[in-house]
């Protein structure tokens, strides 16, 4: 949730009014001015009162013309003096609950989760020419922060001092920032602030905190922070207990903690639970079809972080369940589709693999594959790295072009992940000369890792067998290396 600040902080102006927000009962001063007049030379038609006649009046007496004009006269001026004073009063009122609707306005994009002050979008240069600096806005939000005693816009300055101060080259300063955001979560936690105890929990477990994970402090702060109902602390500390970071392992604790985030809709939480029940893992009787209710719950709430569900579902739709899943190509290419749009890799991959052999019902398509195996490498994705490099090592005419450049370096990518076959394609790389230079020596060296990783050819090549191999297309039997 964004904090709630003045709207000087906000965008550096004056605070406007919104049409949306505008009452429709304020009457501008020009407005009832204009009123006033119009009813001057005429009565109300439906009984309603005037200023003028609302406004007292000198009693009227017989006089001579001389002194009945000084008399209208002295009228017609207190008349006009109160009139303005009345004026001037509605004009301030008015100006008030602008200011007041304007702030009304920034406090409901904070509760809407309006993230741009966090974001520094403010802060950019050319947004407004009348900013105000970095350092002065900084110091307008710490003192909004301090007279304030309401913990969500504390929390939201703590979290803002950590996002301000990763881009700053000066190492005191940014230590500084981060050391005051600390004391700040720091004492919101212990005051049971939910989200201050699973951000503070963050910070450990990222290794933000100390340079290294330290699980043994994250995991207490997720605990209190599931106490006071938060969904995604209930998530970790399952998954602590799973795994027994922080704290022994519990299968039991974990699968409790599991179900009380799936009861908020957790993502994570009820794919988990799907996998736990569908293969009888940490202790769980085994339901195929408890398990696939909880995937497709998961599937629904899927995010960018917890898009696990739509992979798991789309290789059941590959195989089937019996009574239970049955088995559908098409419905599993578009449940891959959608994970891999959410950065699921492995989905991304497999996408790649069925446009590239026309698998579950995809025709042979060099433009999609190349597609999805680019999104799944620049993952890490160790097949689909090597799988990049194969098309480079070919190319794809029109689409993509030969590079033995490329096909070296995505080859070392994937290497690098200790996948055997791409330690064997760098082992010939390096003795053939594809990539910086012959060097027969590291060829050896490349091919002795991928022996030990388990790949036969390594081992022949080791033994003296010569290698056979020539570039063919794509997926051709006479492409021995990829």
């Amino acid at each position: 949730m964004a904090a709630s600040v003045s709207p000087t902080i906000q965008n550096g102006s004056m605070p406007h009014s919104h049409p949306h927000d505008q009452d429709p009962t304020v009457i501008s001063p020009d407005q009832h001015h204009q009123n006033s007049y119009d009813h001057s030379d005429s009565p109300p038609q439906d009984g309603s009162f005037s200023y003028q006649e609302d406004l007292p009046q000198a009693p009227v007496e017989m006089m001579s013309p001389h002194e009945m004009d000084e008399q209208q006269f002295m009228q017609m001026q207190e008349h006009q003096q109160q009139q303005y004073l009345y004026e001037q009063q509605l004009f301030q009122q008015h100006q008030q609950q602008q200011y007041e609707q304007e702030l009304m306005y920034q406090q409901q994009q904070a509760d809407g989760q309006d993230q741009s002050v966090l974001s520094h979008s403010h802060l950019k240069p050319g947004h407004k020419a009348t900013l105000l600096s970095y350092t002065q806005t900084l110091e307008l939000y710490r003192q909004n922060a301090k007279k304030t005693n309401d913990p969500e816009l504390q929390f939201e300055f703590a979290a803002f001092m950590i996002d301000a101060g990763k881009p700053l080259e000066d190492p005191q300063t940014r230590a500084e920032l981060f050391d005051e955001a600390m004391k700040l979560l720091r004492k919101l936690a212990t005051n049971g602030h939910a989200e201050s105890q699973h951000y503070l929990a963050e910070c450990f477990a990222s290794g933000f905190a100390k340079g290294k994970p330290d699980f043994d402090k994250a995991f207490p702060l997720w605990v209190q922070a599931s106490k006071h109902g938060h969904p995604d602390a209930a998530y970790r500390t399952g998954r602590c207990y799973d795994e027994g970071l922080g704290t022994r392992k519990d299968n039991a604790r974990a699968v409790q903690f599991y179900r009380k985030a799936a009861s908020a809709n957790h993502p994570g939480a009820m794919w988990r639970l799907g996998v736990v029940t569908l293969y009888g893992e940490l202790g769980v009787v085994i339901s195929p079809r408890d398990g696939v209710k909880w995937l497709k719950r998961s599937s629904q709430a899927a995010t960018p972080e917890f898009p696990f569900a739509l992979y798991e579902l789309a290789q059941l739709h590959e195989r089937g369940i019996e009574n239970i899943v049955f088995v559908d190509p098409e419905y599993s290419v578009s449940l891959y589709s959608q994970a891999a749009e959410l950065g699921h890799a492995a989905s991304a991959f497999r996408l790649g693999e069925c446009w590239e052999y026309g698998k579950l019902g995809c025709k042979q398509d060099p433009r999609l594959s190349i597609h999805y195996y680019t999104l799944a490498a620049q993952q890490e994705h160790p097949e689909a790295c090597f799988a990049l490099a194969a098309w480079y090592l070919v190319g794809s005419q029109g689409i993509l072009p030969q590079s033995d450049a490329e096909a070296y370096i995505w080859a070392k990518r994937a290497a690098d992940k200790d996948l055997p076959k791409a330690l064997y394609a760098m082992g010939y790389f390096t003795e053939v000369g594809i990539g910086p230079r012959k060097d027969m020596e590291q060829a050896i060296e490349w091919y002795k890792k991928a022996s030990l990783a388990g790949d036969k050819r390594a081992t022949e090549r080791l033994e003296g067998v010569p290698v056979d191999a020539k570039k063919g297309d794509k997926g051709s039997e006479k492409c021995t290396i990829m």
